[in-house]
């Protein structure tokens, strides 16, 4: 027994620390979970790339659901709300790098 922990232990010491990779954001697995036709690993992770350059986190994951639901995005954009607003203009920007960088 003491040698299967050891062996275990040493493994986990020994073994190559490989990062998370960069492309397993929200905007990635939302956009190959979409039903595009366009959508594949090499896009989707450029659309990422531009994400992390303009939206925080929480814009990220808000901007996610619009792959999902559409609609959910006009909602957004016909919000009164000032955070909506404030999000909407963040968006525009991200889409415009999005389509420069990944075209």
């Amino acid at each position: 027994m003491k040698h299967i922990i050891l062996s275990l232990a040493l493994a986990g010491v020994l073994a190559p620390v490989v990062p998370a990779p960069l492309d397993a954001g929200t905007i990635t697995r939302a956009c190959m979970k979409s039903d595009r036709k366009a959508a594949n690993r090499r896009l989707c992770n450029c659309i990422q790339k531009a994400a992390r350059g303009t939206l925080s986190s929480s814009d990220q994951r808000l901007a996610a659901t619009f792959f999902k639901d559409p609609h959910r995005s006009q909602e957004i954009r016909q919000s009164d709300r000032t955070s909506h607003e404030t999000f909407w203009k963040r968006y525009k920007k991200f889409g415009s790098r999005a389509q420069q960088m990944c075209s």
